[in-house]
Order: structure tokens, then sequence, then C-alpha cells
């Protein structure tokens, strides 16, 4: 069955499209990967996405133009993807503009920008969209949901193989090895913390927004790090907090970048302050490598990243320094385009739903159970 999968995540820079093709068992399906395209949002609907992630006020009325900007935007990367029409059934995860992980006060909560009848409309598709409100509905997270999706598109290693998607967010996922005693073990994966979030929002604070994130980490590369606050960081009790868990920008805001420059204080420059944000991305990731080791005895062969961090030669060096032992490998060796991840995932989601195969998973998320995900809608 050929799917379209559609995702605009937290670094906000616009929609990628993928048209795929599954078969097969929905637990380890075959598929194709037949194109993918990204469409960069224009710059006011890019600025809009990103103030209304900062929880930024707005008028209803603007809620909705938003929205509906988004939706349009998100048709227009799915007509560059699949021209012809070939997908059967489009996986939209809509863009979220903020999450409420669960607390023992308070049930989890996912908002996720997008009018789904007017885009099968526009499509003349099917949508399957609204992922996460099954999972938050059983107590989960809601998030992340890429992990299962990781372990049934790429399969298992003779040992336990990791993969780390770098976007506005950076999140693990922890496949078990396809052999031996813990060949039934389960898929893990969590949200570290910030991977370009802060990195991209100090870049355009620093550029007077002339610059929206640090092409080729030059920036960085020009600076030095401050390890001692990266250390410090490192203690606060997000990174502390055992899985499950997730975040967005609702943590690693405008207002978190702020709180760090300040502790960095007026002496740093703009190069050294980004070059520590970018070791700190780095570092989130390792130790929690580290803690995994700790806490459950796993410990990886390999690192496979995607995502469009991959792209920094700074955040994969600091990668490769603070994730001693660790082979680092492009996702795009194993025939997966490094900005194709989370699109191909999501177009994986439709097609599980379309197969009522449940696509969460309690180790990850939390939640009570599994479920089949998402919400589907005709074209009228």
């Amino acid at each position: 069955m050929r799917c379209l999968g559609l995702m605009s995540g937290t670094s906000a820079d616009g929609v990628d499209a993928v048209l795929a093709d599954f078969r097969g068992s929905p637990n380890h399906p075959q598929w194709d990967l037949i194109r993918h395209v990204h469409r960069p949002y224009p710059e006011d609907l890019r600025r809009r996405v990103i103030s209304a992630g900062q929880g930024e006020p707005g008028r209803a009325n603007q809620w909705l133009d938003l929205t509906e900007a988004i939706t349009e935007a998100q048709a227009t990367a799915a007509r560059s993807c699949d021209p012809h029409g070939e997908a059967v059934v489009v996986g939209c995860h809509g863009q979220t503009v903020w999450h409420r992980p669960p607390t023992s006060q308070q049930r989890g909560a996912s908002w996720q920008l997008l009018q789904a009848p007017l885009l099968a409309q526009l499509l003349d598709r099917p949508v399957v969209h609204d992922f996460r409100a099954a999972d938050l509905a059983l107590g989960g997270q809601g998030a992340p949901l890429v992990p299962k999706a990781d372990a049934a598109l790429l399969g298992g290693t003779k040992g336990w193989r990791a993969l780390l998607n770098l976007g506005g967010i950076a999140n693990l996922t922890l496949i078990p090895p396809c052999c031996g005693p813990e060949r039934d073990a389960s898929v893990q994966g969590w949200d570290c913390g910030p991977a370009n979030s802060l990195i991209d929002l100090a870049v355009q604070q620093f550029s007077n927004g002339t610059l929206l994130f640090d092409r080729g980490g030059a920036m960085a590369q020009a600076g030095y790090s401050d390890e001692t606050k990266i250390c410090r960081w490192l203690q606060e009790p997000y990174f502390q907090s055992p899985p499950p868990k997730s975040t967005g920008r609702e943590l690693f805001g405008r207002a978190n970048l702020q709180q760090r420059l300040n502790d960095l204080g007026r002496d740093c420059s703009s190069q050294d302050a980004v070059a520590t944000l970018t070791s700190f991305s780095a570092a989130v990731v390792a130790q929690d490598l580290e803690q995994l080791m700790q806490r459950d005895w796993i410990r990886p062969l390999e690192l496979i990243v995607a995502g469009g961090g991959r792209h920094n030669p700074v955040l994969m060096d600091q990668l490769q320094q603070r994730c001693r032992g660790l082979q680092l490998i492009s996702s795009q060796a194993l025939g997966l385009p490094v900005e194709a991840r989370e699109a191909l995932v999501f177009a994986l989601l439709a097609w599980w739903h379309q197969r009522k195969h449940p696509a969460n998973a309690p180790s990850i998320t939390g939640a009570s159970r599994e479920s089949v995900l998402g919400v589907l809608v005709h074209p009228g």
C-alpha cells in the first residue's frame, strides 16, 4: 500500500513529505521510500509557528488563520511529493504548538494544529491525524511515537542499536538485538532534551534574524564551550529524570534560552554561547546513554543519527567525543535520508492505522496498554 507521510517538527522549518510503499507483516514490513520532498515554511508562517510554540497569546481568529495556513502548507508539500495521487492514505502529524506530559497532579495533553478534514478535501485522500491522543488518554506521554516504528523499519542487529533524531528536540530509540538472550526485550525511547531548538534561537537572536540556524556549525566552531556551566545544567530535573519522558519548546524555548544566556554572563561572546549550547545538546545525549548503562546495563553498539542536526559538524564532533566507544552512523547509510525519517514514520503510522495495528509501546510512553493510533477522516 502506498502511503504519504507528512511531518513538521519542533524546528518549525517546514514540512517533510514522504511517499512510501508498505507490504507484508506490520511488525516487520517490507518498505520502499519512493520520494522525499521538503517544503520550507514561508518566513512569516515560520515566525508565527514559533511564537505559538512559545505560548504567546493570540486572538481566536489568529489561531484559526494559523491552523489553516499550516494545513495549506501540508497540502502543498503533499502535492509536491505525490503529484499523481498515488497514495491511498495520508498520515499527518500536524504542527505541535504545546505538549504537556502527564504528572501525578494532571493528565497529559498535546496540541497539534491541523484542519484534517480540509487537508483530506484538498488532497482528495483519507487523512489519519491526531496520533498522540489515544496514548495520552491511556495515561501515556503521547511521545515519542517514532521508536516502535524505528524498530519495524530498521530492525535489530547483533547488539542493541540506538537511533538519535536531532530535530528541535533530541530523541533516542533503543532497538533490542535480533538474537541472543535480549532479543525479546522491549523497544525503548524518550526525548533527551534540546538538540537544535536552543542553538537556532540563539543564532537568530545574535544575528537579529538574518540567520535561522548555525550553518555548518560556523559560530560554534569559532567559540569555546563552558564545561562548568554544561555540567551544572545536566543536573537539572528533566535531565536527571528516567523515562518515560517527553518535552518540547514549552520547556526548551526562548525563556529557557534567556536563562542560560544570563547564566553564561555578559562577558560571554555570541560564538562562545553557541559553542556551549551545541556542546550541551551533545552532552545531554551522552549523559542519557550513560544513565541507560547504569540503569539497565544496556550499551548500544552503534548510534544512527538522523534529523537536521546531522548536518552540523560541530554537533556531530561533540557527539563522537562525548559518546565514547560508540560508532556514529548517518541514517543515510542505511537507506534512510537524514530528513525523511520522521515523515516516513508517519506514513507507516497511517498504514498501521489502516491495518488496525497498535502503534504505541507502554515501555516507551508509559501508557496502560497498546492502542491503534490516529483518527481517520475522509474527503467530503
